[in-house]
């Protein structure tokens, strides 16, 4: 069981860089939009963390609070960038709120012990 959390851990990281930088790459190119690489980031990020949050370790689950809490911010970002993913242009207050919530995704993930 071991080895099926540290595979789902690796793809749940690789889901956190293509949106990550998805979205800085998209930011740099001035024209602010969903692009595919931020899409399947955060599909990936969604199937991997709830695998993840599967009682895969003997005894060493992570709180329950803190599951809900990662599991409403990842719903949050992945209908911010689902629904955004066709327009030609999204807002910058838009475009950043999913930058800031998948860094707040992350900071909850390793600072909440």
């Amino acid at each position: 069981m071991e080895a099926l959390r540290l595979i789902l851990l690796y793809a749940h990281l690789i889901g956190f860089a293509l949106l990550l930088g998805g979205a800085i790459a998209q930011y740099l190119t001035g024209k602010i939009r969903i692009n595919s690489a931020m899409l399947w980031g955060v599909v990936i990020q969604l199937l991997t963390g709830i695998g993840l949050s599967a009682p895969l370790r003997d005894g060493d689950e992570p709180a329950p609070a803190k599951l809900v809490t990662k599991l409403v911010l990842a719903l949050l970002i992945f209908v911010m960038v689902f629904f955004s993913r066709k327009r030609s242009e999204v807002a910058r207050g838009h475009f950043l709120a999913i930058v800031g919530l998948t860094l707040v995704n992350a900071a909850v993930a390793v600072f909440w012990r």
